[in-house]
């Protein structure tokens, strides 16, 4: 709506919920915040905003009580602005972490933007809105009772700081490196999804085009025509109930049909480069995107001008990043996006391992770009790849979950959120103590 009215949307925080503040006896809230250009003048962009909030069903009602969108123009430009109707920069900004937090999101942490600066020098504090977010206690608050990032897929919103959560992997191709063939029947496919959920899967990312080195390409509609039955199947089972389903997918047509279907999350290992249009689809679907680092494609991915690099969590970053910006301005909000730094995609085993052992410094890299994308959950899926048999010497890629549970707790001590993986029971069980390691370290 805001883009209709006038409004060009770059760039996206995160969304967090929080408790409601001023009158305290009403449901929490959600919170974020977005940057943009316009040729509106400031009232005029007032104007708008409220006949936004009164389209979306907004009414007069108890000041700070509950209400369906509340929309504020935090800053404009290097404007000071004081009228009777519109103060510029917000004058709440300074006391209210569920503003500075989604306003920090928008910035990135390199001095670099000067429409940054000035609205680091309108800040009330020496050191800009960094400080002001600190004095507030900054990061240390996220994840209490008072703020929470969250994640809105299918009808909830999920804390992915809580823990580390499972996606179990169930192929649908004859030939994919590790358990290609075995799952391609309806009946073995529910058999093998009821199996996952009972070993504690939180997701099912479901596949029907393996994107496995020099794999054939499927078109949309072969790749269809191997989804739809086990998808239809498995949606009307009772153990789905309660957990997440994603499809493994770069197709937009596929996206889109998948998520009529029953899908809550769409799994991109191209990030929009293989099919465009994903992107656009995606937005309007209003589901959580992931979105993959791999230069070319499956069948160019492992050459050796793409197996190129100097520094490759640096360039991992920057070039991940590159597809967060395509996607935000596709219409992805960024608080629908997970990162997938691509194990085993473009990268040869000592890639592979600087990668896993990196995702902390991958985070600082994208930070200086944009602290929100630098919020998001990272997922990792290094389940039973090539670089493991490498490693370990083991030829048959189901021997490799040993192996596999190994670089995922690393990932997770690391910063990953969710792990993918074949061998959901040793995941889960890697995922609790990982997660127990970790609160025991900070």
């Amino acid at each position: 709506m805001m883009k209709n009215s006038g409004v060009n949307i770059t760039r996206h925080a995160c969304l967090y919920e929080t408790s409601p503040a001023y009158v305290t006896d009403q449901p929490r809230f959600l919170n974020s915040a977005v940057r943009g250009t316009t040729k509106l003048e400031p009232h005029e962009l007032l104007k708008k905003l409220k006949e936004i909030e009164k389209d979306i069903g907004r009414t007069d009602g108890i000041r700070y009580g509950p209400r369906p969108i509340d929309l504020d123009i935090l800053l404009y430009g290097k404007s000071h602005i004081s009228t009777e109707n519109l103060t510029v920069p917000h004058e709440r900004i300074h006391e209210r972490p569920f503003v500075l937090a989604p306003l920090v999101d928008l910035l990135g942490s390199s001095t670099d933007d000067n429409v940054e600066k000035s609205w680091h020098s309108l800040a009330k504090c020496t050191g800009g809105f960094f400080e002001s977010w600190d004095k507030l206690g900054g990061e240390s608050i996220i994840g209490t009772e008072g703020i929470k990032r969250v994640l809105p897929v299918g009808n909830r919103l999920l804390d992915w700081s809580e823990r580390t959560l499972v996606m179990g992997v169930l192929n649908l191709t004859p030939d994919s490196f590790s358990d290609g063939g075995k799952f391609q029947e309806v009946e073995a496919a529910i058999a093998q999804t009821k199996l996952l959920i009972s070993e504690g899967a939180d997701i099912i990312d479901i596949g029907a085009q393996s994107t496995r080195p020099l794999a054939r390409r499927l078109s949309a509609d072969e790749e269809l025509e191997r989804l739809v039955p086990v998808l239809d199947a498995i949606t009307g089972i009772p153990e789905m109930e309660g957990k997440l389903l994603s499809v493994d997918t770069f197709y937009a047509e596929v996206a889109a049909e998948a998520v009529k279907r029953g899908v809550h999350i769409v799994n991109d290992v191209s990030g929009g480069q293989i099919d465009p249009r994903i992107l656009e689809v995606v937005a309007e679907l209003g589901v959580p995107y992931v979105t993959m680092h791999m230069r070319g494609d499956p069948s160019t991915m492992q050459s050796e001008q793409n197996l190129l690099y100097g520094d490759v969590c640096k360039e991992v970053a920057s070039e991940l990043y590159k597809r967060v910006r395509q996607a935000e301005l596709s219409g992805i909000p960024l608080w629908r996006i997970v990162l997938d730094p691509g194990i085993g995609f473009s990268k040869n085993s000592k890639h592979n391992l600087e990668v896993i052992m990196g995702l902390e410094s991958i985070r600082t890299e994208i930070g200086k770009m944009s602290l929100g994308a630098s919020h998001v959950p990272i997922l990792l899926g290094p389940s039973r790849k090539r670089f493991l048999g490498e490693i370990c010497n083991r030829v048959n890629p189901t021997e490799r979950d040993a192996a596999t549970m190994v670089v995922a707790t690393a990932g997770i001590l690391n910063g990953a959120n969710i792990v993918r993986v074949h061998n959901v029971k040793y995941g889960v069980d890697t995922a609790k103590v990982s997660d127990a390691l970790s609160k025991g370290r900070r």
